[in-house]
């Protein structure tokens, strides 16, 4: 039977948002999602980061130095009792400084291209999994992907031009809030599929 995911964006969602932040001394969770995270993981969802990461194409800083930041990360988990099960990042951007980088992509958000890679991958049912991030093109790559959503409303989104593609399933103060969404519509999931057995 297939997995389900919690798919998380990085810099503003997991973590405080400090752009192209590389030192992996200065990464801290952002509010409540150590909370968060242990009670995701108590409910058996795989946690995925999925994150943007156009420094690399705009010669902020190398694609080896992100290695360090996912280390970081597992680190940071393992300290909490969870697990990461993976990390994706997209290095392109299309005004990038770097040829090899400066390109269009499938991968960058608002494409879905990371979550259905790790779909693959993780065995993971888009249908039965979730996309947290702060901004609409978190949620525009998770409702492209099949995902339900989740908007953290912290600041970070400025422009709100939504459509239908990117409008989330639900708009939340905070990351213990998304949490709490999560696991109630999956409470809600097994009691219907109780009732129809």
């Amino acid at each position: 039977m297939s997995e389900r995911a919690v798919f998380l964006d990085k810099d503003g969602t997991l973590i405080e948002d400090m752009p192209y932040n590389v030192d992996p001394a200065r990464i801290r969770f952002a509010p409540g999602a150590a909370e968060g995270l242990r009670l995701l993981h108590a409910a058996n969802y795989h946690l995925i980061v999925i994150s943007n990461q156009s420094g690399v194409a705009r010669g902020y800083f190398t694609e080896g130095m992100l290695s360090a930041v996912e280390a970081r990360l597992r680190e940071m988990f393992s300290e909490l009792g969870v697990r990461l099960t993976a990390f994706y990042y997209c290095p392109h951007h299309p005004d990038g400084v770097s040829p090899r980088y400066a390109i269009w992509c499938s991968c960058r958000k608002p494409a879905p291209g990371m979550l259905i890679q790790a779909a693959l991958e993780h065995n993971i049912d888009l249908k039965r999994s979730w996309f947290v991030g702060d901004i609409l093109n978190d949620a525009e790559a998770g409702n492209r992907a099949g995902c339900r959503t989740v908007l953290i409303d912290n600041g970070n989104e400025t422009e709100w031009l939504l459509t239908s593609q990117r409008t989330p399933l639900h708009v939340v103060a905070d990351f213990k809030e998304a949490t709490r969404v999560i696991i109630s519509a999956g409470e809600e999931q097994k009691h219907v599929g109780a009732r129809g057995r």
